[in-house]
């Protein structure tokens, strides 16, 4: 019997179904074929389908099979791996709609290449990939497979971002901050004009605090870098100083040419510059000052 598991994605899979019952009436599959499809809906008087089945039912499915097809969801495949069962596993792709991305790949591509499974990637190719199947060993279930499983499911959330949010929020934190070191920027230039002090000694000391500021939101907030060991401290605060003179020089540089060549006003000039060096300071910030914890 072939049990296939469709997990509990809430999007469907029919496109695998299709190629299964089409294999079946084609006779490159003769055994009985159950089919625990989830939230696919799929017709057929080929097979057995069930949306959900009780979890002792599964079990006993699943010990019963001699061949498991599953979508590429890292728990049923281990399920079947600690079983020591058989399986051919099919990945769920963004471009049918089946996924909100392709991670699924990654998690068939590793636990294949490491003769746990073996991966479907023509459908076409199902009748053939089931005869291998009879021969197939599968490589035992150790202990670092659910370590493995681990470091798919990271390098899932670090790489692919399943989150809006975890994807964007340092771009976010760090436009966040930086407009607020922005407004510390021109406030402080505006309030230092004011008082008549010359421009570019005000647009001087508006830096200095500013980059006081961007310091800290940087450090704690945005980049989250590693902790106040006095020595990463120094060299971070060193490092940031130095690159935020480099943008300094951008900004008196690009001050100067809309002010006297561009004839641009002054206010106006100051929050051009300023955006201009917002995105140059977060390229310095996050390629060679700041590291992760």
């Amino acid at each position: 019997m072939i049990f296939v598991t469709l997990g509990t994605q809430d999007k469907g899979f029919e496109r695998l179904l299709k190629q299964i019952d089409k294999d079946i009436i084609n006779g490159n599959i003769k055994e009985k074929v159950i089919v625990q499809a989830g939230h696919t809906k799929y017709k057929s008087d080929n097979m057995e389908i069930f949306d959900f089945v009780p979890a002792d039912e599964f079990e006993k499915l699943v010990e019963k099979a001699n061949i498991l097809i599953t979508h590429g969801g890292a728990g049923s495949i281990l399920d079947g791996i600690k079983r020591g069962k058989t399986i051919i596993a099919a990945a769920r792709l963004k471009k049918y709609k089946e996924h909100c991305n392709d991670h699924q790949k990654q998690i068939i591509k590793e636990f294949a290449s490491k003769g746990y499974i073996l991966e479907l990637k023509d459908f076409a190719k199902l009748g053939k990939l089931i005869e291998k199947a009879k021969n197939f060993k599968p490589k035992k279930f150790t202990s670092n497979t659910v370590n493995m499983v681990n470091l798919i499911d990271n390098y899932i959330e670090d790489s692919n971002h399943i989150s809006w949010y975890n994807k964007t929020k340092e771009v976010l934190w760090y436009g966040f901050f930086g407009v607020l070191t922005t407004v510390v920027n021109i406030v402080s230039f505006y309030l230092l004009d004011k008082i008549g002090i010359n421009t570019y000694i005000a647009n001087l000391f508006a830096w200095i605090l500013s980059v006081l500021f961007a310091f800290i939101t940087n450090k704690f907030f945005v980049f989250n870098s590693k902790g106040m060991n006095l020595k990463i401290f120094l060299k971070e605060i060193f490092s940031f100083f130095f690159f935020r003179i480099l943008s300094l020089g951008i900004d008196m540089g690009g001050l100067f040419v809309c002010l006297n060549l561009l004839h641009i006003g002054k206010m106006t000039s100051k929050i051009l510059m300023n955006v201009v060096v917002v995105i140059v300071n977060y390229i310095f910030s996050k390629v060679f000052i700041f590291k992760k914890k």
